[in-house]
């Protein structure tokens, strides 16, 4: 079994953008993706600061862009289960079990994951999270599609990444945690 800090089951705008973020700030972190995100159907004229482009090749630049800051990522492989093991989760896949810390779930639509974790649920039928995306599981983040009865845009559920992805580096760091870049910091 591996072990890792934070462990993303979905590959979209909202998993991407929170490994990204856990990635990027020291935080190992494991990322399954079964490449089934809607971005293949989609073209952004929407998503702040592009122009235009195409929903599959904006899912390339953002897998290359979380694989440079280290994000161990599974393509194609599918989360089978996902349980609660004492102070950690056990993320179950056809390749074996992965233990982490945090888990973010990043399913789109499919809330069977949250569900079958026993995750509550709104009279939306709607996964139930706070602001910061943690769900009544502690520890255990939805994002997107799946805590939204209506509003699916990329650049929402990319948020909603970074929110569940700060919140965990808030509680790992002990004090609110910004991950603010600077000019220097390109360089």
């Amino acid at each position: 079994m591996t072990e890792t800090d934070v462990a993303v089951v979905g590959g979209g705008p909202a998993g991407l953008s929170a490994a990204l973020f856990t990635a990027k700030n020291d935080l190992e972190t494991i990322a399954f993706d079964t490449d089934d995100t809607w971005m293949h159907k989609a073209h952004l004229f929407n998503y702040l600061g592009i122009e235009s482009e195409d929903g599959s090749a904006f899912v390339d630049g953002a897998r290359e862009q979380v694989d440079e800051f280290g994000v161990d990522r599974h393509q194609g492989t599918q989360v089978t289960d996902v349980s609660e093991n004492g102070d950690s989760f056990t993320v179950s896949t056809e390749d074996g079990d992965h233990e982490a810390s945090y888990v973010i779930l990043a399913t789109g639509a499919d809330r069977d994951l949250a569900d079958e974790m026993g995750c509550a649920f709104t009279d939306e039928d709607i996964v139930d999270v706070d602001v910061t995306m943690e769900t009544t599981v502690a520890d255990a983040y939805a994002t997107g599609a799946m805590v939204r009865a209506e509003e699916w845009q990329a650049v929402i559920s990319a948020g909603d990444g970074a929110a569940a992805a700060l919140n965990i580096l808030t509680k790992e760091k002990g004090e609110h945690f910004h991950d603010f870049d600077v000019p220097a910091d390109a360089e």
